[in-house]
């Protein structure tokens, strides 16, 4: 997801084979008139996404987002300090975002879907401004899946203005399978849990490591991380799983770009691996 990220936000505990795993906790959202008028940077990263238009890196934080350069310091991509929950890349400098606004931006706090198409400068409303805070978000199959914090539902559009409910669980993140529209995984309460309908039902997948956050970047390869950062790979759709490597620290968000690049934000840092998630290298660290 890219997803994604990640929190409760998105989801305080997750509750995984009989574990309390710590899902990206984080001090609740107060109104945008009672937040801080310090810039803390980046910190608290939401979501990670790569732009197909020039491979840039992006990551949508507490407070806006911004650009993570190979070799150079993160970026802000606007002044806004957006507070962008949910995030993915739909195509070229086009995407999609949900969460709450900008301190300084009057409006509801929950943004509902919003858009935008020149790489984040700017953003407009699409859907269910005041009603939904979409904690991820997916946009494949010409169709956008969203699980909203507010209902711990999963929503899907297939126009983005009109939302079909599916199941409502608690989840900390999910993947939508790249060739199968009706096909996701989610890490759930009771572990890894596979859809074959849409999202409308979810059943246990045996065998499968303590995951928080998935991705699918490809038909076969799927991608999930635990909460303390070690990195898993299936080569068959997320049936069997074999462990990478590590980072160090609490996952929030990660996503996959190929069958080698891997981006997993921690509480701390951005990392980055070339081998699929063997190794890693510091990419930014976060304040």
């Amino acid at each position: 997801m890219a997803h994604r990220m990640p929190a409760m936000r998105k989801l305080a505990l997750l509750a995984t084979s009989g574990m309390l795993l710590a899902a990206c906790s984080e001090t609740p959202i107060t109104p945008p008139s009672k937040q801080p008028t310090a810039d803390p940077g980046l910190v608290h990263v939401h979501g990670l996404g790569i732009d197909p238009a020039d491979g840039t890196l992006y990551a949508a934080s507490h407070y806006g987002l911004f650009r993570i350069p190979a070799t150079d310091r993160p970026a802000r991509v606007t002044e806004s300090r957006q507070d962008t929950m949910g995030f993915t890349v739909v195509g070229p400098r086009h995407f999609l975002g949900s969460g709450h606004p900008d301190p300084a931006q009057d409006g509801p706090n929950h943004l509902g879907l919003i858009e935008s198409t020149d790489a984040g400068q700017n953003w407009r409303s699409l859907s269910l401004s005041g009603a939904a805070d979409f904690h991820a978000l997916e946009a494949k199959h010409n169709q956008v899946y969203g699980y909203d914090g507010q209902t711990r539902r999963l929503l899907v559009s297939t126009d983005r203005q009109n939302w079909d409910p599916r199941v409502s669980v608690a989840l900390a993140d999910f993947a939508v399978s790249p060739i199968d529209p009706n096909t996701l995984l989610a890490t759930t309460e009771r572990g890894l849990a596979r859809s074959t309908d849409g999202g409308r039902t979810f059943t246990p997948v045996s065998n499968a490591p303590d995951l928080l956050l998935v991705d699918w970047p490809s038909a076969t390869v799927v991608l999930g991380i635990t909460p303390d950062g070690s990195v898993h790979t299936s080569q068959d759709a997320g049936a069997t799983w074999s462990q990478q490597g590590k980072v160090p620290g609490e996952s929030r968000a990660v996503t996959a770009n190929g069958s080698g690049e891997v981006h997993i934000a921690t509480e701390s840092a951005i990392h980055t691996s070339l081998d699929g998630g063997r190794t890693f290298s510091v990419r930014a660290q976060l304040r």
